[in-house]
């Protein structure tokens, strides 16, 4: 599903040229950014090219403040609607992830999720036991509230990309 996902979706929305750049093309679930501050077990990652400033929980290593990182955000799904019509976005724009809406670009079904294309790719677990991946489709617009605590997991940095 992942590769027919990835070479299926091409997001053609007002506004979503810049953010659609951010992510990797070998990787659909990686998404670039600048951490701009870092508390305790959080960071604030900036998105460039759009308003998002995404308060995520940190699992790995604590990037440094001004640095471009790369990494993967996951987040817990509550009830995962199928919509027929909307935009991609992430609310709100400064803060925690709590709704989330976007195509979905890939899935896991052995890991039971779906990677969403909303403002950034992110990796969403489903919570209600009753949905499963296969019961979603790439190129689908869905629309869900995320539980607190959506993560972001640092790309891990190899001597040859470090």
């Amino acid at each position: 599903m992942q590769d027919k996902a990835h070479d299926k979706m091409q997001d053609s929305q007002p506004g979503s040229t810049q953010a659609a750049q951010h992510n990797s093309p070998n990787d659909p679930n990686l998404v670039a950014g600048v951490v701009e501050e870092v508390t305790d077990d959080t960071l604030t990652l900036r998105i460039p090219g759009t308003d998002y400033r995404l308060s995520l929980v940190i699992r790995g290593e604590t990037p440094e403040v001004g640095k471009t990182v790369t990494g993967t955000i996951h987040a817990n799904a509550k009830r995962v609607d199928v919509i027929a019509a909307g935009g991609r976005y992430i609310e709100p724009v400064y803060g925690r992830p709590r709704r989330i809406q976007g195509r979905i670009i890939a899935g896991d079904p052995a890991a039971n999720t779906i990677t969403v294309k909303a403002a950034v790719p992110v990796v969403c677990a489903f919570t209600d036991q009753r949905q499963q991946t296969a019961r979603f489709s790439a190129g689908q617009m869905v629309s869900f509230d995320v539980q607190p605590g959506a993560t972001f997991t640092p790309e891990q940095q190899t001597a040859e990309n470090a």
